[in-house]
């Protein structure tokens, strides 16, 4: 297939294509893949840099190829005519897409894409002077059934001068700059035995990495149709595949794809590569297991420790009624794991569109914790005595049903509202789950149920736990509203997090509608207890407490004051007036998949004797987070000479930046201040 290519190239390129504009294969009709060269700026300025691009647009069903095409096509090639002073740099592509077709493994773009690279201006060109690039290109279109050579003479007319770039073509850019491969920073491992490549990337624990696929630059590292593992150990991404034929060995360079045109790329030098547990099968029983004892121990969290009171409380209620308390257990055990799974499903869904979320992602959403806080709001008046509802038991609407329906929905309620207990207990298993095979991740998904069910089915299943639990009587009533404590706990924890998402007015909005939702469960208990109905009333009547408090939200929280002595966000025009008022600052730029930066922050940064010392100086410190590729902060690094984090620099009053090592000390800190 790669041969036949070639033929197809070489004869496009023997046809002499000429003119400013693609053209398709051998000169004739219109390209498959437009192409277009762009520059950033049209005036850049002597002694800088600017970047140009190909913008590459496929017709619908057509694909073009990244610099490694895989098993079968071809990338771009070029030759450009460049004036005098004038040089660019090599071309620059963004994380590919896999697509798989007969067997062969390409590496493409389906969709528009930008291919950049850097354009050099000597110092010694005179402003005003004439640049004309030119260049001849070359590249392949394909479907899944045909490839056509397609090739173009592109030019760019620019003019020496002040490097100003228009806002329109500074998004363009950005948004193409957004798609390239950031420099991971450290080093990768790998090791080949077997047929098989293993390859260890140092990647934090808590740094997000879905549709993980390894793209290596050069060949025979890998074959490239095979199956690609990913495991999670700790601060490391684990892959295996199938070895390549023909590798040459030493250090080699690769993209790791981690989301939706998200990637880093990396060296990766031979060595040893520890084992992940037993590899994929170790990785799913390590995250089963820590999956099901943090559902264990969310059953003591202030909000389901009440529910699985009140449940226990019926259970010393039901006597020995053994088949009616287990299928009762049964059934809210399911409720309990079809909701984790839910959950779990519409997370891993959410994730594979594009979307950056993580476990109790509905919480990200203040009318999700809206509804959580009227919820446990009445939950909590409920336990308190405040009233007592026919229809609404402890589990509140559909749980309060009898029988296994009531338990089933029980069940739902506490998954549910857990969720935003995981947190402490579910880190690791939940960062293993976001990584492996779908039916491995669910399973992980319903081991969290599962162990948040459990006490609940021990209860039920061993007849000498039951005999443990006092018997009926005054105290219940007392321990009812005891319970009803953690609960007003967890209704102010809802509060405080609908407060920190919508502000002051989002948690008074909140607070407000929990209370109409109480005084009208308080006058439908006033008019059971008297015979009388009024179940809908109150049903239609909360609803529109819900959606009337949903709708009055603030759309975004107030901006909050910068703590004194907090580290600002970058802002270039921030930081320019700063250097302008002769302060010191203290600039560096982060990441959270950067190990060398968490350790330099954890070891110099964030000290005690660090703070101390910039504030006695006056220092302004300023934190570039490079996490999500700001093209902001990447216009800044290229500008430094830099295509990655992390980079730390010192501006003393008066005086351009002072780069500081990779690896930082407090002495290296505080010594700029002495």
């Amino acid at each position: 297939m790669r041969i036949f290519h070639v033929i197809l190239m070489t004869l496009a390129l023997l046809a002499g294509v000429s003119g400013a504009q693609a053209q398709g294969a051998f000169g004739g009709g219109a390209p498959h893949i437009s192409a277009h060269l762009v520059a950033e700026s049209a005036t850049p300025a002597p002694g800088k840099t600017t970047n140009i691009a190909f913008a590459m647009v496929p017709e619908a069903g057509w694909h073009g190829y990244w610099e490694n095409p895989g098993d079968a096509g071809l990338g771009m090639t070029v030759s450009w005519t460049l004036p005098k002073g004038v040089s660019v740099g090599r071309l620059r592509y963004p994380v590919p897409e896999t697509l798989l077709i007969s067997g062969l493994m390409n590496h493409v773009y389906e969709g528009p894409y930008g291919i950049l690279a850097t354009l050099t201006v000597a110092p010694d060109v005179a402003a005003g002077t004439r640049l004309p690039v030119r260049v001849k290109a070359q590249w392949l279109a394909c479907t899944d059934k045909v490839c056509v050579p397609e090739s173009g003479e592109m030019a760019l007319d620019l003019v020496a001068g002040d490097g100003q770039v228009a806002a329109a073509d500074r998004a363009r850019f950005d948004a193409w700059r957004s798609h390239l491969p950031r420099p991971l920073g450290s080093e990768a491992t790998y090791a080949i035995a077997d047929g098989k490549l293993r390859l260890s990337v140092p990647f934090p624990a808590d740094a997000q990495a879905d549709q993980v696929h390894l793209f290596p630059l050069g060949e025979g590292l890998a074959r490239y149709a095979a199956p690609q593992s990913v495991t999670r150990d700790g601060d490391r991404l684990l892959v295996e595949t199938d070895a390549g034929e023909g590798g040459k060995g030493g250090a080699v360079q690769a993209v790791l794809a981690t989301g939706d045109h998200v990637g880093f790329l990396l060296t990766a030098r031979p060595g040893q590569v520890a084992a992940s547990g037993g590899g994929v099968t170790g990785a799913i029983l390590i995250a089963l297991g820590g999956a099901l004892l943090g559902g264990l121990l969310l059953n003591i969290m202030p909000c389901v420790f009440p529910i699985l009171g009140l449940k226990a409380m019926k259970l010393a209620k039901a006597g020995g009624d053994e088949r009616t308390v287990r299928r009762e257990a049964i059934a809210y055990a399911a409720g309990v794991i079809a909701t984790c799974l839910a959950l779990g499903a519409a997370l891993l869904a959410l994730r594979a569109a594009g979307a950056a979320v993580g476990w109790a992602f509905q919480l990200q959403d203040p009318r999700i914790i809206l509804t959580l806080l009227l919820l446990v709001g009445a939950i909590a008046f409920n336990l308190s005595g405040l009233f007592e509802l026919q229809a609404v038991g402890g589990g509140e609407g559909l749980a309060g049903k009898g029988g296994m329906a009531g338990a089933f929905w029980t069940g739902a309620l506490v998954a549910f509202v857990a969720t935003p207990c995981t947190g402490p207990f579910m880190g690791a298993a939940m960062g293993a789950a976001l990584v492996l095979p779908l039916a491995a991740a669910l399973a992980v998904f319903a081991g969290l149920g599962l162990g948040l069910a459990l006490p609940f089915l021990l209860l039920a299943y061993i007849p000498a736990l039951r005999t443990r639990l006092p018997r009926p009587g005054p105290w219940m009533g007392r321990f009812q509203k005891i319970l009803s404590i953690p609960m007003f706990l967890t209704a102010l924890g809802l509060a405080w997090l609908l407060g920190q998402q919508r502000g002051v007015t989002g948690m008074t909005i909140g607070l407000a509608a929990m209370l109409a939702l109480v005084l009208l469960l308080w006058w439908l208990g006033s008019r059971q207890r008297a015979g009388r109905g009024g179940g809908w009333i109150v049903a239609l009547a909360a609803l529109a407490v819900l959606g009337g408090a949903a709708a009055r939200l603030p759309s975004r929280a107030p901006a909050a004051a910068a703590q004194e002595g907090a580290a600002l966000p970058f802002d270039e025009a921030r930081l320019a007036s700063l250097r302008a008022a002769n302060k010191p600052v203290f600039l560096y730029f982060t990441a959270d998949w950067c190990l060398t930066c968490k350790a330099n922050e954890a070891a110099a940064i964030d000290r005690a004797e660090t703070r101390a010392a910039f504030d006695k100086g006056g220092v302004t410190v300023m934190v570039g987070d490079w996490t999500n590729a700001d093209p902001a902060i990447t216009r800044f690094l290229e500008g430094q000479g830099r295509s990655g984090v992390p980079l730390y620099l010192w501006y003393a009053p008066g005086k351009e930046a002072q780069t500081l090592p990779q690896l930082l000390t407090p002495a290296t800190l505080t010594a700029l201040v002495g």
